[in-house]
C-alpha cells in the first residue's frame, strides 16, 4: 500500500523514476531537435544609471573652491548637513564643541568613513574642530593631521 501511495504522489507531483517512465509520458517531446542560432542583444543602460567613476564631476568642481561649509551639529541627526556638501566636493569644517563626547565619537567615526569612502582627507584642526577635504582639494599649512585615530583626537 505504501508503494502505491508513493507512486501516486510522485505521479501527481510530476516526479518519476526512470523505470516508471513509459512512452506515453514522453509524447510531448519532439522526435528531432533543430539547432537555431540566437542573436545576442546587448542591453542599453537606462538613463538614470550613476557611473562608478566620478572624475568628470570632481574636475568640474575643482575650479570652484571659493566655498567652505562650516557645520556645528547639535545631535547625530545633523549628519546629512556634513555629508551632502562634502559629497558635492565642498570642504567641510566640522565643529563638535557643542555635542557630548559620545556623539562626538559617532560624528568622528561617520566623518572618517565618509572621507575614506570618497577618497578624501580627514584632519584635526583644533581640539574638537575637524576638516573634511575632498580628493580634489589640497590642504597646506600646519594641520595636525598626522595623528588620526579617533581616541587620540580627544587626547585620551
Amino acid at each position: 500500500m505504501m508503494s502505491g501511495f508513493g507512486a501516486k504522489a510522485r505521479q501527481f507531483m510530476g516526479w518519476y523514476t526512470p523505470e516508471e517512465v513509459d512512452e506515453s509520458t514522453l509524447d510531448f517531446l519532439p522526435e528531432e531537435f533543430e539547432e537555431t542560432e540566437v542573436a545576442h542583444i546587448t542591453p542599453t543602460p537606462a538613463s538614470n544609471v550613476t557611473p562608478i567613476h566620478r572624475e568628470e564631476r570632481r574636475s568640474s568642481q575643482q575650479a570652484d573652491l571659493s566655498r567652505i561649509v562650516t557645520v556645528r551639529p547639535l545631535n547625530y541627526n545633523d549628519a546629512p548637513a556634513i555629508a551632502e556638501p562634502y559629497r558635492d566636493g565642498i570642504p567641510v569644517i566640522m565643529n563638535l564643541s557643542e555635542v557630548s563626547d559620545k556623539d562626538a565619537q559617532r560624528f568622528i567615526d561617520f566623518a572618517v568613513g565618509l572621507t575614506y569612502g570618497l577618497q578624501g582627507v580627514f584632519e584635526r584642526v583644533t581640539d574638537r574642530v575637524f576638516l573634511l577635504s575632498p580628493h580634489s582639494v589640497e590642504v597646506t599649512g600646519d594641520v595636525t593631521g598626522s595623528n588620526r585615530s579617533a581616541t587620540a583626537l580627544f587626547g585620551r
